[in-house]
């Protein structure tokens, strides 16, 4: 009977050192994941602070360019927004409109909706556009275009006539999606 015990002490004495070394690991780990949770704030706070600044800056365009053409407004508004699908996420990524402000300072997958709906003999739903922008017609990208379509109407650039149903908006004097604002 004395090698049973033997063994056992042995086997408990493996288990020990297992437990010690998975414990050093876990202090390990969970230093790293605290420093990933602190670099992940951070970058939040950043893009927060970002977004308030050109959130305060959008409305601060250089006087006198009302005009709508080649005026510097146009070339501000573009050079404002130009990097925003890269570099902001969120609510700045769909600037709302104004006046002068053409469908080129959206960003890509925005700009071929817009246009998309700007083409469409009349009302057009999620599930229409969805192939004509080059996407699967699945339910997760019908709803994703739906969201991206609800944010154009709130900022202006789309109305919506009747519950899914999308038209350009109406109070755009320039209802041409490519033109430069």
């Amino acid at each position: 009977m004395g090698s049973l015990f033997e063994e056992l002490e042995a086997r408990e004495g493996a288990a020990r050192a297992r437990v010690e070394a998975l414990e050093v690991e876990l202090a390990e780990v969970s230093g790293r994941l605290g420093a990933a949770r602190a670099g992940l704030e951070r970058l939040r706070i950043a893009r927060e602070t970002v977004a308030e600044v050109l959130a305060e800056m959008a409305p601060q365009m250089p006087a006198g360019t009302a005009d709508i053409g080649e005026s510097p407004a146009a070339e501000w508004v573009v050079s404002t927004y130009a990097g925003a699908e890269r570099q902001v996420i969120g609510v700045l990524t769909v600037p709302h409109w104004q006046p002068g402000m053409g469908a080129v300072v959206l960003p890509s997958d925005y700009r071929d909706i817009v246009e998309v709906v700007a083409d469409a003999p009349g009302p057009v739903r999620a599930k229409q556009i969805v192939p004509r922008i080059g996407l699967p017609a699945s339910a997760a990208k019908i709803e994703g275009t739906r969201a991206k379509l609800k944010r154009l109407v709130g900022r202006g650039w789309l109305d919506e006539d009747a519950p899914g149903l999308f038209t350009p908006a109406r109070r755009r004097t320039d209802t041409s999606p490519n033109s430069r604002p």
